[in-house]
This record gives structure tokens, C-alpha cells and sequence, in this order.
């Protein structure tokens, strides 16, 4: 039995899956999305679902697609219903849940049918745009929004906004709340900028570029939330026999969800009100916080960890969250040192350690596959933006020397020991076995790494401003403490320096 509307009173009593009620279907189409990628169905139309199912938003999206790629036939089929098995730790218990997603009313080729989107611009109720495109997707190209359809994706919502007005005549209350998550900072003002522009290039008039200004809301977004997307073969097999019914379009999502929206509008809190639904959506004046609790807590830990557990030969991230020693020391490297360098007059310890804890059940996930050697890829990069700023608030803050970053830094530095090789890729070595060093500043390391002297290489290194941006042998003792770090881990390896580091020390 396949999935589908027709098909939803069939499931047998005793299945776990959350399905929709009737009523749903006959819901008003309220939202125009751009793309029909699994963040998408797995975040904002996660809430939208909820929220109706909740009898809160009361509002289905009709989808845009805009790749060449794949058909609408799968969504036609199943009635555009799909599954999402929802899997991971909160309060360090394992959650599974499985919800029958109905939010979606319909899905449009914009290629073979764009008159019909263009037709969605007359409905009244609808109120809300959102994209995910790919980062390049916010970008602007000289496109003619009169085609049929335009190529890129502000072409094609300036065409559509340009329906819209003229529908409406231009009035205020036909203004729509747009927001993309594309993972680009700034990407609601950046769009904003990009759609106004091609206006201009496209000739349209002054009162409907003062209405694009005035009656639209442009919202910078920030989306969190990891989705493997398809299951493997043998998980969809189980599960599909599990639930009793068959599902071309089934995705998995881990528990944990973000989506916060930065704006400070009556308006857009009033259109935007699935966000009452899920505690994961937050409406906001300022997401900078949300931004960077991420970018420090969750990349950041993986960057002071990734060299170490890779090196302790971790796989995976879950695999070193299953070792007591080394566990402790992500979490030590978070709780007592991260949390503690940014916390300041926005983000409080207490607000940082919550965030934190719900990043390390997420780095628990069993149902993950996160490999650290796809986290160590750009790596100097990674540590240069996520990692060097905490150090210095953190010498700004306590002046002596985090014990945990510093182990966490040698062990980049060891990851980084690499050479050249007959196919002209960098590699290093573990236990005579290679791995890839994919680094636009291999070379850089490679020849620091030439001497094999490390008091030579960590001195260098650190006083290299144009590279770190800030001399970092001017730290304190850190230089120090990282070339003591680095003759143990040559000597004795990553568990061991963990085992000695973590000894006495006391996790928050």
C-alpha cells in the first residue's frame, strides 16, 4: 500500500505514525515556496504541519520547482503527503516519532507550468514566501522577468511580486512576508537588494519598486537543523513495514530544529503564526545571537575536537561521544571554556550552557552519520573564523591559558602535518595509513611542517598575523602550552593526552 490520501485510513490502528486529519486538506493555500529539497520539508514545512495539526496556521504551501532535475510524479502520486522519521536525543533519551507531513497542497513545475504560479499571486490569503535555492541562488543575473519562466529565483520572484502587485493594485495589505533560508548571512536584506535592482534593470515602474520597499517584508532567516534526507535501503524497508505503507518520498531529520526569523514587525508576527506551535521557531529583532551560539557551541567545538578524534581513530562523531574520556573532553572544551569565553551582555553562561547541551545530544545522535573527516575539510579555515576570536576573548576574559582549546589546537596542527603526493594531493599520515587534507592552505602547513621541529612550526606559525589575522604567540602561555601538547600527542597519541588532560578535571 503506497502513501496517499485515498490510503491514509488504511494504515493499521497500530502504527506509531502521526497522521493528518481530514480537514487539512481543505486548507487555504497560504504559503509560495521555492524548492522542493529535504531542509524544506523537514523544517519549515515540519512547523507548518504542526501548526495546523494544532489548528493554529490553518494555511498549506503550494512548491515551486525550479530544477530541471526529477519530476513532480512521487509528490502527484502520494497525494503530496511524505513522512518524516523525526530521530534523536533530547534529555539525553532517545526520541523517534513518525509524522505523515500534509502541508503541501501542490507541487508546480515552474519550466512546464509558470502561468499557474503566476496564478497563486492572486489569491488573497496567500502571505508568505520562502526559498532555499543554494547559496547561489541570491545571486543576480541580468534575467528578464517577463519569460516564461525567468532563469533565476529573483527573477522569478520579481516576476511574481510584479503579478501580485498588479492584482492587488498595488495596495499595502497584498505585501508579502518573504523569507529565504538560504545559509548565507544577511540573506533576506541581500535578496531584498538583488529583486530591487533587477527592477530597475528590468524597467518596471517607480510605484511598484516603492511597493516592493514599503508593503514587503524581506526577513533574514537562519535554519538549523541536520537532514540526512532519504533513509538507506534497508531502513526504508523496516520502516515502511513498521508503519504499515509504502513511501517514495520518506526523509529522516534529527529532533533538534531551528528556525529563527529576524524581524520586529506587528505584521509579520501576526502572518507568521504556525511560530506558536513549535518552541524551535523564533520570531526575533536581532538572530545575531542565534547565529552565533551556532557558529561558536556547535562548529566551534567540532573544530578544537575534529583534529584529535580523527587522529584517536573516531569515524564518526557519535563514536567519540560513546568514549567516556573523550566525551568528557568535548564536553569540557564546550561547557567550561567556549560557553564561558562568549557569554557576555547578549548571550548569558546559563543561555550558552542550555544551547550547549543541546548540541552534544545532537553530536550523541545513533541515528547521524557525521564523519570527521568530512568536518576537517578547510579546515585552517575553520579554526581561523570559528576559533581564534574565542581565544582571544577568552585571554581578554580570564588571561590564562584554556587547557582544552589548546590541546584542541595541536591536535589541527598534527591533522595538518601533510605531504604532497604522486597525484598531487595533500595527505597525512595515521598509523602509516593516508588520509586527504583537503585545505586550500595545505601547502602552507606542509612546508611549516617540513622541519619536523615543532617549537619552529608552533613559533612561526603563531606569529603569522596576515594569516590568523592577530599574532598568536602574543597569547600568553598558549604557544607554549600547544607545543607541550603536541610533543605528547607525536608520543603518546589523542586518548592518551585526553586521559592525562582530563584528569581532575570536573564537567559542568
Amino acid at each position: 500500500m503506497q502513501l496517499s490520501k485515498e490510503n491514509l485510513r488504511n494504515i493499521p490502528s497500530g502504527s506509531t505514525v502521526v497522521v493528518p486529519d481530514e480537514k487539512i486538506f481543505s486548507l487555504p493555500e497560504k504559503v509560495l515556496q521555492f524548492g522542493t529539497g529535504v531542509l524544506l520539508r523537514a523544517l519549515p514545512d515540519y512547523f507548518f504541519d504542526k501548526a495546523n495539526r494544532a489548528g493554529i496556521f490553518d494555511g498549506r504551501v503550494v512548491v515551486v520547482k525550479s530544477t530541471p532535475l526529477g519530476g513532480t510524479e512521487d509528490f502527484d502520486e502520494q497525494d503530496n503527503l511524505y513522512t518524516v522519521c523525526v530521530r534523536g536525543i533530547e534529555n539525553n533519551e532517545n526520541l523517534e516519532e513518525f509524522i505523515v507531513n500534509s502541508s503541501i497542497s501542490r507541487v508546480i513545475s515552474a519550466k512546464d507550468a509558470w502561468s499557474s504560479i503566476l496564478q497563486c499571486a492572486h489569491n488573497r490569503e496567500l502571505g508568505i514566501v520562502i526559498s532555499n535555492t543554494t547559496e547561489v541562488g541570491i545571486t543576480l543575473t541580468n534575467d528578464d522577468i517577463h519569460l516564461s519562466p525567468p532563469h533565476s529565483f529573483p527573477g522569478k520572484l520579481l516576476s511574481f511580486l510584479f503579478e501580485r502587485y498588479k492584482a492587488f493594485n498595488g495596495s499595502d495589505e497584498s505585501g508579502l512576508i518573504i523569507i529565504p533560508t538560504e545559509l548565507i548571512v544577511d540573506n533576506g536584506t541581500k535578496l531584498r537588494s538583488i529583486v530591487l535592482e533587477l527592477a530597475v534593470m528590468n524597467k518596471l515602474e517607480d510605484n511598484f519598486i516603492q511597493w516592493v520597499k514599503t508593503a514587503n517584508h524581506f526577513c533574514n532567516s537562519l535554519v538549523d537543523r541536520i537532514v540526512p534526507g532519504k533513509l538507506s535501503q534497508n531502513d526504508q524497508a523496516e520502516t515502511e513495514k513498521q508503519l504499515g505503507y509504502e513511501d517514495k518520498l520518506m526523509i529522516m531529520a534529527e529532533s533538534f530544529r531551528l528556525w529563527a526569523i529576524e524581524s520586529n514587525s506587528k505584521k509579520v508576527m501576526e502572518t507568521l503564526s504556525f511560530a506558536k506551535a513549535d518552541e524551535g521557531v523564533v520570531i526575533a529583532p536581532d538572530i545575531e545571537i542565534f547565529r552565533e551560539l551556532k557558529l561558536r557551541l556547535l562548529n566551534g567545538t567540532h573544530s578544537f575536537s575534529c583534529g584529535l578524534a580523527f587522529l584517536a581513530g573516531f569515524k564518526m562523531v557519535r563514536e567519540a561521544m560513546n568514549n567516556s574520556q573523550f566525551s568528557s573532553f568535548i564536553q569540557n572544551v564546550a561547557l567550561n571554556e567556549i560557553a564561558r569565553a562568549m557569554s557576555d551582555s547578549r548571550i548569558s553562561y546559563a543561555d550558552a550552557c542550555n544551547f550547549a547541551r543541546r548540541v552534544l545530544d545532537r553530536f550523541r545522535n545513533p541515528f547521524i552519520d557525521h564523519y570527521w573527516i568530512n568536518i576537517a575539510v578547510q579546515y585552517s579555515a575553520k579554526m581561523k573564523q570559528r576559533n581564534v576570536p574565542l581565544l582571544i576573548k577568552h585571554y581578554s576574559k580570564f588571561s590564562q591559558t584554556p587547557a582544552h582549546m589548546a590541546l584542541g589546537f595541536a591536535g589541527f596542527l598534527l591533522f595538518m602535518k601533510c605531504d604532497i603526493n604522486e597525484s598531487g594531493n595533500y595527505v597525512g599520515k595515521i598509523n602509516d595509513l593516508e588520509y586527504p587534507v583537503q585545505d586550500d592552505h595545505a601547502g602552507y602547513f606542509a612546508e611549516k611542517w617540513s622541519s619536523n621541529n615543532i617549537d619552529d612550526l608552533v613559533d612561526e606559525t603563531f606569529r603569522d598575523e596576515e594569516f590568523w589575522g592577530t599574532d598568536l604567540s602574543l597569547l600568553n602561555g598558549f604557544a607554549e602550552a600547544v607545543k607541550k601538547d603536541l610533543r605528547l600527542l607525536t608520543r603518546d597519541g589523542s586518548v592518551s593526552a585526553i586521559q592525562q588532560l582530563e584528569l581532575n578535571k570536573t564537567i559542568v
